[in-house]
């Protein structure tokens, strides 16, 4: 397995003969990205020129995981690499590849002078909270939302 990244530090996209090959992988965890290719595209560039990046996990052509993060300084934690969204297909699971996504991660926050990796984790997601736990992250508070608009 090896480590792909698909943006550079400005979020231009270096590798975008990715960017197909992620969308089923990535959709397992973001079922609301609007539906289409072209959609997700659209979507990913907005991500992108707000300050997101895509690294992947992949074995060959296919593509095992995906990362998409950001760099963010907050006055509670300072600079923190924060992770959007933490994906591996569901037919890999449990077999190494979110610990080589998140062992990129921590290294790459540790080069960037981070002092914190963070991620969300929907509260139904017993499994990824078991994998986040082993892997040393806690939960240092509640994180409040507020729907502004209807689904």
């Amino acid at each position: 397995m090896s480590i792909v990244s698909v943006t550079d530090d400005s979020g231009a996209v270096i590798a975008p003969e990715w960017i197909p090959r992620v969308e089923s992988v990535h959709r397992q965890l973001r079922d609301k990205i609007p539906p289409g290719s072209d959609a997700y595209r659209q979507t990913l560039q907005t991500v992108f020129a707000n300050g997101g990046r895509m690294t992947l996990a992949v074995a060959g052509e296919a593509v095992r995981g995906v990362a998409l993060w950001r760099v963010i300084e907050n006055t509670y934690e300072g600079r923190r690499l924060y992770v959007d969204d933490l994906v591996v297909d569901a037919t890999c699971r449990s077999q190494g590849v979110g610990k080589c996504l998140l062992d990129w991660l921590e290294r790459e926050a540790r080069a960037r002078s981070c002092a914190v990796l963070a991620l969300d984790s929907g509260v139904a997601r017993q499994g990824a909270h078991r994998f986040y736990f082993r892997e040393g992250f806690y939960i240092p508070s509640f994180s409040f939302r507020k729907a502004l608009i209807s689904p």
